[in-house]
């Protein structure tokens, strides 16, 4: 093969060469000797090594790439509550506002209606974040939605309806954050 097309070849290659590609174009330009298999070895043992350290140095990056995007990610689980929990303070600081204000004041009637202002704010604050209470009483009993802690008989209600909630329960998104607390219905007594 002579010099001119292998020059011309080594002008037509690109970047993106495989390790085949570069060892035969090695092997078949002019500067090494056909006759010495000494020098093909050599030649072929530095490419090795060559190689070796390439997909060394690659392994590296991508470790090191791993690692990265593992602590981002973890560093982004962690904080993902920070605007929940700011809103959340500022209901907090209402509520001290509420108690503060009762306290000064001797009056329950200013404390009550401080605390329901804050009760409405914090149910704000739950919807923004698209986590809303369980509608329970006059419901079918709902073993997801429901956690029952006792039945009772009822005229009101019939069988297997809920017809008093102790605690309420909530959804976050498409997912029950706590069950709500439920006394369900046997139907009317016997």
């Amino acid at each position: 093969m002579s010099t001119e097309s292998t020059n011309q070849r080594s002008q037509e290659s690109t970047t993106d060469r495989t390790a085949s590609d570069t060892i035969f174009e090695s092997l078949e330009s002019d500067s090494i000797d056909h006759e010495s298999p000494e020098q093909i070895v050599d030649l072929l043992e530095l490419q090795v090594a060559e190689f070796r350290d390439r997909e060394l140095k690659a392994q590296a990056e991508l470790e090191n790439f791993r690692k990265r995007l593992l602590r981002d990610t973890e560093q982004q689980l962690k904080y993902a509550v920070v605007p929940f929990v700011r809103e959340l303070l500022e209901v907090v600081d209402n509520l001290n506002r509420a108690t503060d204000a009762a306290t000064a004041s001797g009056s329950t009637d200013s404390l009550v209606s401080g605390v329901k202002l804050v009760q409405s704010q914090l149910a704000t604050v739950l919807g923004k974040h698209d986590c809303r209470p369980i509608v329970s009483i006059g419901q079918t009993f709902n073993p997801y939605h429901h956690q029952a802690i006792s039945q009772q008989s009822s005229t009101e209600f019939p069988a297997g309806i809920v017809m008093y909630e102790t605690s309420v329960g909530y959804i976050l998104h498409d997912r029950v954050i706590r069950p709500s607390m439920v006394i369900v219905s046997t139907g009317p007594p016997p």
